[in-house]
């Protein structure tokens, strides 16, 4: 076998680099213009969705508050303590009151900072961290909980469970201090996070998934199956990732791990590289779908808020905040 197809089939997340690689200029990722265009797209999402409802959801879990819905006739051998006697009183039935359990949600954001979100293709970490600030705001905004993680070598919280839509601006504080540097390890992270502690809730992670070992992210998602709530995985990829534009020798640089290797592509090495790493994704999704886990991959150069609009249009709860 040649060794570039071994190379491509061990480790989908080598990501090829041009020793000549150019800086990317800083780009304002959270200005004016961008909030504006979020206001637009919740009022787009509402007009998509007809949404009647706003705040707590019902849900088929227990729930934290109690809301009343309707009354009833009361009937033999039912708890006298539910029956409502200022109504007894007015029509000298006995009626109890009816409620209807609410509780609230809970969105859970976590962003994969490793380095290969960053490096060589900035556009990713720009795509990713949009698509985390655009849920946050579409929750806070319906007075929903918002927490963010980062994970890498390990998980962490880096913005705490918050409600309302004026904390957007710390939600971009945190993102944009994300390092995006260091490796990936998905069995350590995914085990490590436990959503339950913070009630029910709706999770989102948002990386490329490329594991130091091919398999991880397979095994990744059986740990995000056994999560409650209701979970999203979106794949943000670069169009050389799967298709570099390279042949002749090269030294390729893992952004990761900074291990290097000299390589000598053809055409035909690229092409199966590129058929190993679509089996890489298909792999993924039917992971995904077996478990009943939504996958969506975003190329980091499609226009952000049609993929928004389409992710919510999946189907979450979210959307019907």
């Amino acid at each position: 076998m040649p060794q570039t197809l071994l190379f491509a089939s061990v480790e989908v997340k080598r990501t090829l680099r041009m020793p000549s690689e150019s800086h990317h200029a800083h780009e304002e990722l959270f200005d004016a213009a961008f909030l504006d265009r979020l206001r637009v797209l919740a009022l787009r999402l509402r007009k998509r969705r007809q949404l009647l409802r706003r705040g707590a959801q019902s849900s088929p879990a227990t729930g934290f508050t109690r809301e009343f819905k309707d009354y009833r006739h009361y009937t033999p051998r039912e708890d006298y303590r539910a029956i409502d006697w200022r109504l007894y009183a007015r029509l000298e039935k006995l009626f109890v009151r009816l409620y209807e359990e609410t509780q609230e949600l809970n969105l859970h954001i976590l962003i994969d900072d490793s380095a290969s979100m960053a490096k060589p293709h900035p556009e990713k970490r720009r795509q990713a961290l949009r698509f985390a600030v655009a849920l946050a705001y579409l929750a806070l905004s319906a007075q929903q909980r918002v927490s963010i993680y980062s994970m890498s070598d390990a998980v962490r919280q880096d913005l705490p469970p918050m409600r309302g839509q004026g904390n957007i601006e710390k939600v971009i504080q945190a993102v944009m201090k994300l390092k995006f540097e260091g490796v990936t390890d998905m069995r350590r992270c995914f085990e490590e996070f436990r959503p339950s502690r913070q009630r029910f809730g709706i999770i989102f992670i948002i990386s490329d998934f490329f594991g130091h070992e091919i398999g991880s992210a397979g095994e990744a998602v059986a740990r995000v199956a056994a999560w409650p709530g209701e979970n999203h995985l979106l794949q943000i990829v670069h169009p050389e990732e799967r298709e570099p534009s390279l042949e002749g020798e090269f030294e390729l640089t893992e952004v990761e791990s900074g291990e290097r290797r000299r390589f000598w592509l053809t055409k035909r090495d690229a092409q199966r590289y590129t058929e190993t790493f679509d089996a890489f994704c298909d792999h993924l999704s039917r992971e995904c779908a077996t478990r009943r886990i939504d996958f969506m991959q975003v190329g980091s150069e499609e226009p952000f808020e049609e993929r928004f609009l389409d992710l919510l249009a999946r189907g979450s709860a979210l959307a019907g905040a």
